[in-house]
């Protein structure tokens, strides 16, 4: 069936008319402008955190705008292209390579679009990840370390700086939890979907008879704190242990007490650091990853408050939200939108972004629903 280019243009630019309005790029631009001149003060490396947060600040929305800009370019050189293509009966190599670019465009701008939908009051942040093994042993903690990989090298695949700064290595293979933060912004928004129990069902390589296992990982996504959060904890609410950083199978790379277990004990949130070579390190980490934790908490009761008192009683986010299947067949599938992949090495190898954005769209459904 041939390329209607006439409609999917049409599509493109409406699709781009709803993300420059929701952008807002005159306040983008005034945004800019703003910051421009604060990067230009003499004295603004005086205060070396502002400055750091201005020249940031401005590079992503410099980023913005160009991401945005450059896709109108993108669609006229698209629709450019296609006249060539269909001009005089129409050449056969420019006419693939206008479906090959129709396909990009296609997916650049609803990557755009996904992300004129995260307007959370976190979403913008930076994010801390952290994935525990559930039920199902050893096969469990193989999981959870197949889950870590598989976000670690999304963020790769992105070139989106991560830090590990915490694994507790399960004794025969795997981890029993890891937790590590990806610092780009939106982070939060687009991972927060990502959250939740996921399952996988494949036969156990640890099983010597070859039977089927079942096992179970849990996936956290809160958003990285900022200093203007204001997330003050008591240190009497704080107990904090210390003890010695280790590797895998036990192997000790730490003969100090540097490694820092911080447990609130109100709430009974456990956060453990071992990622930095001091102690002093380990527990300022474990104080920011704690007060990312307890501000995601706050919120929840907020929400849950108010679904309370609205006399909302649905249920949100069930137990189970994908499941990977390794056999009898293979296909990874997630269970609140329906999308799925058959190419399951692809998909742990961090080619999860379909999911992300389906789970985005799911999301917001929900949240309009709920209105």
């Amino acid at each position: 069936m041939a390329t209607d280019f006439a409609q999917e243009l049409k599509d493109l630019r409406t699709t781009m008319a709803s993300v420059r309005e929701v952008s807002d790029l005159d306040a983008l631009r005034a945004q800019i402008a703003d910051l421009e001149q604060q990067s230009v003060a003499p004295d603004l490396w005086d205060d070396q955190e502002n400055a750091q947060r201005v020249t940031s600040n401005l590079s992503r929305a410099n980023s913005e705008l160009e991401r945005i800009e450059g896709m109108d370019a993108r669609i006229e050189d698209l629709e450019a292209l296609v006249e060539m293509a269909t001009e005089d009966g129409g050449d056969a190599d420019t006419l693939a390579e206008a479906e090959a670019e129709l396909v990009a465009v296609r997916k650049a701008v609803g990557e755009l679009e996904v992300r004129t939908l995260l307007s959370g009051e976190y979403d913008q942040r930076e994010a801390v990840v952290t994935i525990r093994a559930g039920a199902g042993g050893v096969d469990a903690a193989d999981f959870a370390e197949m889950l870590l990989r598989m976000y670690l090298r999304w963020a790769e695949r992105h070139e989106y700086p991560t830090k590990v700064m915490d694994t507790s290595y399960a004794e025969e293979a795997g981890i029993k939890s890891a937790t590590f933060e990806i610092n780009v912004p939106y982070a939060y928004g687009n991972l927060s979907v990502e959250a939740g129990t996921h399952r996988l069902v494949r036969i156990s390589p640890f099983d010597n008879q070859g039977r089927r296992q079942t096992s179970f990982a849990a996936v956290e996504v809160v958003p990285l704190i900022e200093q203007t959060d204001h997330i003050d904890i008591p240190e009497n609410d704080l107990k904090i242990d210390v003890f010695r950083s280790s590797g895998p199978g036990g192997q000790s790379v730490n003969t100090t007490d540097s490694a820092v277990r911080m447990t609130h004990i109100p709430t009974g949130t456990v956060v453990s650091m071992q990622n930095e070579k001091s102690q002093i390190q380990n527990r300022a980490a474990a104080l920011r990853v704690m007060q990312s934790r307890l501000l995601l908490l706050k919120q929840a009761e907020e929400a849950a408050a108010k679904k309370e008192l609205a006399g909302d009683v649905k249920a949100s986010w069930g137990d189970q939200m994908r499941s990977y299947v390794l056999h009898p067949y293979q296909m990874v599938k997630d269970l609140r939108t329906e999308h799925e992949v058959g190419n399951t090495n692809a998909v742990f190898d961090g080619d999860i972004d379909g999911f992300m954005e389906a789970g985005i769209r799911w999301k917001i459904a929900q949240q309009r629903g709920e209105d």
